[in-house]
C-alpha cells in the first residue's frame, strides 16, 4: 500500500476523447467490421470503447490515475482499458485533461476469455471426467483475484485431502461466499466472466467479515491450516458470546434519569418501564459502549461485545435466516446417488432431464438450483428417489 505521498488522481474523458474513439471504432476487435473477438468480456470491467458504444448519452467517463509504485513514474489508467490501435491510444489519452503530455510505456491490448465448463466439476473442483485433475481460477469462468484465490485454496485443500484418503472439504452456501461461488459455478455454469457479488448470497446477513473466524476456523483447523491455539481461542470466544447473550437477557434495567437522558441524547425514546438489557440493546441508536455503565458486569472483550450487539440488533432477521437454512439443509441432505439413470426418472421434462444429466447434482437442493429444472421436475425426482429407497430396503 502506497503512502499519501503517492496519491491517485481522478480525471475524465470528454467529447473529443469519444470522437477519437469513434473514428477508430472500425479497428476494434469487438465492434469492427471484422470481429476478432466473439466472447463476452467481464461485465464489470468494460473497455472505454465499450462504455462509449453502450452509453452514448454520456459525454464523459471517470479515469483513475493510479501510481504503479514508489520507484517508477508510471501510472495505470483505471477506466481507460482499450483494444484500439496504438495511434488511437496516443490521441485518446492525450485528449484527457491532465494527460496532454502522457507517454505510453506499454500499449493496452485485448484478450479473449476462454474457460472450461465448470458444470463438469465436482464441488471439490475436481474434474468429473479426469479423476485427480482439479481446476481453479479464471479457467473456471470467473473474473477477479479474490474469486481465483478462493477456488485455489479449495482445490488445493481437496487435492491434499484426497491424497490422505480423508473426507472432501465443501463449503455450503450458508457458510461462506466461497461456497456460493463454487456452487454457482458447478451448478449453473457461466455464460460470461463470473464475479461474486454480495447479492448472489441468499444468506449474506450471516456471511459477514466480523464473524468469518467464527464460521470457518473449525474447517481450517480440521484440514491443518489453523493452529490449535487459535482454534481454542475461537471456541472460547463462541462460548463467551453465548454466555453474555443469555446473561444480558436476564439483566433487568429500570427507568432512571441518567439512563433516559442518555437515550434521548442518542435520538431514541426514554424508557417507561423495566426491560432487559438485551432488549434495550436491540434499539438501532444504542451501542453497547454507551450502555456499558448500566451493565453490572461489563463485557471487557471488545470482540465479544461486538458480536453480542450484532446478535441483539439483528436477532429477528438472523432467526428467520436460520429457519431458511434449516429448510435449505433438509434439501441438501436429500442425496442423489452418483450412478442414477435420469432416463428412468418418470414425468421429468426433456430440458430438465438434459440439465440433470449434464450437471449430475449430488442432492435435491443442488438440483433445485439448476436453471431449467422446475418444481414439478424436482417433485418427480424426489418421488423416484423415495421409490428406489423403498425397493432397496
Amino acid at each position: 500500500v502506497l503512502p499519501k505521498d503517492f496519491p491517485c488522481w481522478l480525471t475524465r474523458t470528454n467529447p473529443e476523447t469519444h470522437k477519437i474513439i469513434m473514428s477508430y471504432i472500425d479497428f476494434s476487435p469487438l465492434y469492427g467490421s471484422v470481429k476478432l473477438i466473439e466472447g463476452i468480456g467481464p461485465r464489470y470491467c468494460p473497455s472505454i470503447e465499450d462504455k462509449v458504444m453502450k452509453f452514448k448519452d454520456k459525454d464523459s467517463h471517470q479515469v483513475f490515475v493510479e501510481p504503479e509504485g514508489k520507484d517508477t513514474q508510471e501510472y495505470y489508467l483505471n477506466g481507460l482499458s482499450t483494444s484500439l490501435p496504438f495511434a488511437a491510444q496516443i490521441k485518446m489519452i492525450r485528449s484527457v485533461k491532465g494527460l496532454e503530455n502522457a507517454v505510453i510505456t506499454r500499449p493496452a491490448y485485448a484478450i479473449e476469455y476462454d474457460h472450461v465448463d465448470p458444470t463438469q466439476l465436482y464441488p471439490t473442483l475436481e474434474s468429473k471426467i479426469v479423476e485427480n485433475l482439479y481446476f481453479a481460477g479464471q479457467v473456471n469462468g470467473t473474473s477477479g483475484y479474490e474469486e481465483a484465490a478462493a477456488q485455489g485454496i479449495v482445490a488445493g485443500i481437496n487435492a491434499a485431502l484426497k491424497l490422505r484418503g480423508e473426507e472432501p472439504f465443501i463449503l455450503k452456501r450458508s457458510e461462506a461466499y466461497t461456497g456460493v461461488l463454487i456452487d454457482d459455478l458447478v451448478t449453473k455454469g457461466v455464460d460470461e466472466p463470473y464475479r461474486l457479488l454480495t447479492s448472489r448470497a441468499e444468506y449474506r446477513l450471516l456471511l459477514r467479515f466480523d464473524n468469518a473466524h467464527l464460521r470457518l476456523t473449525k474447517y481450517g483447523y480440521r484440514v491443518g491450516l489453523i493452529p490449535k491455539w487459535f482454534y481454542e481461542k475461537v471456541l472460547r470466544l463462541e462460548k463467551r458470546i453465548e454466555e453474555e447473550i443469555q446473561r444480558l437477557k436476564k439483566v433487568i434495567i429500570k427507568p432512571s434519569s441518567a439512563l433516559n437522558d442518555l437515550l434521548v441524547s442518542l435520538g431514541t425514546t426514554p424508557l417507561r418501564e423495566a426491560t432487559s438489557f438485551y432488549q434495550l440493546l436491540k434499539r438501532p441508536q444504542v451501542p453497547y459502549k454507551r450502555l456499558k455503565d448500566f451493565d453490572p458486569r461489563p463485557i471487557d472483550d471488545p470482540e465479544a461485545a461486538e458480536q453480542v450487539e450484532i446478535n441483539a440488533k439483528y436477532e429477528g432477521y438472523i432467526a428467520k435466516m436460520l429457519e431458511d437454512i434449516k429448510m435449505f439443509e433438509a434439501y441438501e441432505n436429500m442425496r442423489i446417488p452418483s450412478d442414477i439413470d435420469y432416463e428412468k426418472v418418470p414425468n421429468v421434462s426433456t430440458e430438465a432431464r438434459e440439465k440433470l444429466k449434464k450437471v449430475r447434482p449430488s442432492s435435491i437442493g443442488q438440483a433445485m438450483r439448476i436453471p431449467g429444472v422446475s418444481p414439478a421436475d424436482i417433485a418427480n425426482l424426489a418421488n423416484y428417489l423415495e421409490d428406489i429407497k423403498k425397493i432397496r430396503l
